[in-house]
């Protein structure tokens, strides 16, 4: 059950003018179920990306980058769920090729022009001749308004579909942005087990995408952890349609830019904690918010370090304040400085321990009630500078085992 987390709501989905999104049923894994997807742009649209920091990358990460650096304008995006086609060899490059090919055929473009993108089973083979097979229909569904059949259509254990929208103005011109993610486990950073689709219509210069891709990325999918795995199929992609009525951004710096890289990064911030609410097995959702650290790196060093515990994690499942845990994690994550008595340590508004000991009004009732939330911050304090950093995890229980046990099954 996923922790505080809805279904979308269609109405605040906002078509991407220039774009259209079509799924059908091409049978990857098993019958019955939405698990392919296209997604078209028009002429004039700029898209980038970032993918997983894996080195054994799935054979669709190593096409998308082959593609996108050819500088070609990417037209389309051929989405599988029910099959990762990764630890699959040339074989598997192949095949995902020949989906790239059979679509670009049916569009009048390159092949270099479409971007494949897969998740499900590692070290299967990819059934192209089904992905193949089931072009004509996701085609003939293609519509701007269907971002929450595409949403359910990537998909693999998660519970829930993952889709957010916002609509901002710029130069007093209306922009719409809206993103779909999928992901449940598997995610760590750099990136998560995910695959993201961020759209907006906001005019905004070919240069700067990249850019922007990997600043949203980083305050966004590469800010959550649910088990520590890294995964092989990673994929973030950033697309900028051009559609709107207001002068190209050629400056993240300027008014307009800040605008629409807050906008951004809002949805995709929302759509990230989305794969952690969601996260397999999950009954918490738990900010780790470090602050007073010589730098953000070292920040996001300890807060990981107590996210990725799994003795953290599976007592904040039993709901029990053993918090010690937290306070070890701290001082194994690497800092080989650490003045422990410079530590403190808040659970929400409960003041845990001060100067590195336990707080003289702590109660271990105190702790437990916090533990008993849905949602909880963990705050640790350093005591070394200014600097501050936040990651998004949750807890560890029997169903994440039970889930991962039966994936393939």
């Amino acid at each position: 059950m996923a922790v505080n987390l809805s279904a979308p709501n269609p109405a605040e989905l906002y078509p991407i003018a220039g774009l259209r999104l079509g799924v059908t049923e091409a049978g990857i894994k098993k019958a019955d179920r939405k698990d392919l997807t296209v997604i078209l742009f028009d002429l004039g649209t700029s898209v980038a990306g970032v993918f997983t920091q894996n080195r054994f990358c799935a054979a669709p990460v190593q096409l998308c980058r082959e593609h996108l650096a050819t500088g070609d304008g990417i037209r389309a995006l051929l989405i599988n769920t029910g099959n990762a086609n990764a630890g699959t060899g040339e074989e598997g490059r192949q095949r995902a090729l020949s989906t790239c090919q059979a679509l670009a055929g049916r569009l009048g473009i390159s092949a270099r022009q479409v971007l494949p993108f897969s998740t499900g089973v590692i070290m299967e083979p990819l059934p192209s001749e089904r992905i193949v097979a089931a072009l004509d229909a996701a085609l003939a569904d293609a519509r701007e308004d269907h971002w929450l059949r595409a949403a359910e259509a990537i998909m693999t254990t998660d519970t829930l579909p993952k889709a957010f929208g916002a609509q901002i103005s710029i130069n007093s011109a209306p922009v719409s942005i809206t993103g779909i993610a999928k992901g449940a486990g598997m995610i760590h950073p750099n990136m998560a087990t995910m695959l993201g689709f961020l759209a907006t219509d906001a005019c905004v210069s070919p240069a700067l995408l990249p850019q922007l891709a990997r600043q949203l990325a980083e305050g966004s999918f590469n800010r959550i952890t649910v088990d520590g795995d890294t995964s092989t199929n990673d994929s973030f992609m950033l697309v900028a349609t051009n559609k709107a009525a207001h002068p190209t951004i050629d400056s993240l710096d300027s008014v307009e830019g800040k605008a629409l890289k807050t906008a951004l990064l809002g949805v995709a911030q929302k759509l990230a904690q989305a794969i952690v609410r969601d996260a397999e097995g999950a009954t918490k959702f738990i900010t780790v918010r470090v602050e007073g650290g010589n730098s953000q790196a070292e920040c996001l060093q300890v807060a990981y370090a107590i996210s990725h515990s799994p003795l953290v994690k599976t007592a904040f499942f039993a709901s029990d304040p053993n918090l010690g845990r937290i306070l070890a994690a701290v001082g194994y994550a690497g800092i080989s400085d650490l003045d422990q008595t410079g530590i403190d340590l808040y659970l929400d508004d409960v003041h845990v321990v001060t100067r590195g000991g336990r707080h003289p009004d702590y109660r271990e009732e105190d702790g437990q009630r916090v533990m008993q939330r849905s949602e909880i911050t963990v705050r640790v304090l350093l005591g070394r500078g200014a600097a501050f950093d936040a990651v998004w995890t949750c807890d560890l229980s029997h169903d994440y085992v039970s889930i991962n046990a039966d994936y393939r099954s």
